[in-house]
C-alpha cells in the first residue's frame, strides 16, 4: 500500500514511541501540539513563548504545558519570573528570523508602523516580538494595546504626539499581569478605562483642581481610587481631611486615608460618616465629665428640692 503521508524536504522531528504514546494514552489534543511545538524549536524555547506562534491565550499556554510535565514529558522546573522582571532582548537576527517565518507577525509590524506614522527601528520591532512571543500576546490584542496607548497619549499631550515602543511595552507588561490576553478581555478593558476617563472630571472637582485634565501621576490615584469604589464625594471628604491636617493638598496622605477606609470595608460617604459617628454615640462620657464628675451636685440638689 502507497504512503498517505505527503513528506516534504523540511527538516523533521522525531518523537519516541514512549512519548506518543503518553500523549495517545493523554487524549489532549493542546498537550499534543504544545509537544511538537517545543520539539520544533528543540525545546530551547519556553512554552509561554509559543503563544503567538499557536495562536493561544496565556491559560491555554498553561494548561497544556500542565499536562506535559504531568506526563513526564517536560522537565519540572521553577515558576517564571514576573515578565517586568526580566524583559527579552532580541538580536538583529531573532527579528529577521520571526519577520521572515511569521507571516501574522510581518502584517503586525506594518500596522504598528501605519499606526504610529513611522519606520520601525529594529529594536523597536524587538519591542514587539517580546510582546508576541515572551509575553504571548496575540497580534490583536498588541494591535489594540498601540493604539490604546497612541490615544491615550494624543488626549494628554494633544494630537500628533505618539507613544514609543517602550511606553507601549510598559502598559503591555501591565496587560499581561492583568490577564488581558484575549481581544474579548481586551475590549473590555478599554471599555471600563474609557468609562473611568469619563468620570475623572468629577474626582479633579472634588479635590478643588478645577477642569484641567490630570498629569500621568495624579490620573494613576484617581484611577486607583474609582477601582476601590470610590464616588467623588468620598474623595470630596478625603480631601477636606488632607487639607485640614496638611493646610494643602497631599496625594500621598489622601491616598492614605482612602486605603484606610477600603481596608475597612467603607466607600460611600453614608458609610465613612456612619463609622465616624458611631464613637460619640456609642461611649459613656468620661469619668470627671459632665456625666460623671457632676453626678453627686445633680444628687444633691434633687435631694434639697424635695426637702430630704
Amino acid at each position: 500500500m502507497p504512503s498517505i503521508l505527503v513528506h516534504t524536504a523540511e527538516e523533521g522531528v522525531t518523537l519516541t514511541a514512549q512519548a506518543v504514546r503518553r500523549l495517545l494514552e493523554r487524549g489532549d489534543g493542546d498537550a499534543a501540539l504544545l509537544y511538537l511545538a517545543l520539539l520544533r524549536h528543540h525545546g530551547g524555547t519556553p512554552p509561554r513563548a509559543l503563544a503567538g506562534e499557536l495562536r493561544w491565550d496565556r491559560g491555554r499556554i498553561e494548561a497544556a504545558d500542565a499536562v506535559l510535565r504531568e506526563l513526564g514529558l517536560v522537565a519540572p522546573q521553577e515558576p517564571p519570573p514576573e515578565p517586568a522582571d526580566e524583559p527579552p532582548s532580541y538580536q538583529r537576527s531573532d527579528v529577521a528570523e520571526k519577520l521572515e517565518q511569521s507571516e501574522e507577525f510581518c502584517r503586525l509590524t506594518a500596522e504598528v508602523e501605519r499606526r504610529l506614522g513611522k519606520r520601525l527601528t529594529t529594536p523597536d520591532v524587538g519591542v514587539l516580538l517580546g510582546l508576541y512571543d515572551y509575553l504571548g500576546l496575540p497580534a490583536d490584542v498588541i494591535y489594540l494595546l498601540v493604539c490604546h496607548c497612541a490615544e491615550r497619549l494624543a488626549r494628554r499631550l494633544g494630537e500628533g504626539r505618539k507613544p514609543t515602543l517602550r511606553q507601549i511595552e510598559r502598559e503591555g507588561y501591565a496587560w499581561a499581569r492583568r490577564g488581558i490576553d484575549t481581544q474579548a478581555a481586551a475590549a473590555a478593558y478599554l471599555r471600563s478605562y474609557a468609562e473611568s476617563q469619563q468620570a475623572l472630571p468629577q474626582y479633579m472637582r472634588a479635590l478643588q483642581l478645577g477642569d484641567r485634565p490630570p498629569a500621568a501621576t495624579e490620573e494613576k490615584y484617581l484611577l486607583q481610587w474609582q477601582e476601590w469604589g470610590f464616588p467623588p464625594e468620598a474623595v470630596a471628604l478625603a480631601y477636606d481631611k488632607t487639607v485640614l491636617k496638611c493646610h494643602e493638598l497631599k496625594w500621598p496622605y489622601c491616598n492614605g486615608i482612602l486605603k484606610r477606609w477600603h481596608e475597612a470595608g467603607l466607600h460611600s460617604l453614608e458609610e465613612i460618616e456612619r463609622r465616624d459617628a458611631r464613637p460619640a454615640q456609642s461611649h459613656p462620657a468620661p469619668k470627671g465629665g459632665p456625666e460623671g464628675g457632676n453626678a453627686w451636685m445633680r444628687k444633691y440638689i434633687e435631694q434639697r428640692d424635695k426637702g430630704v
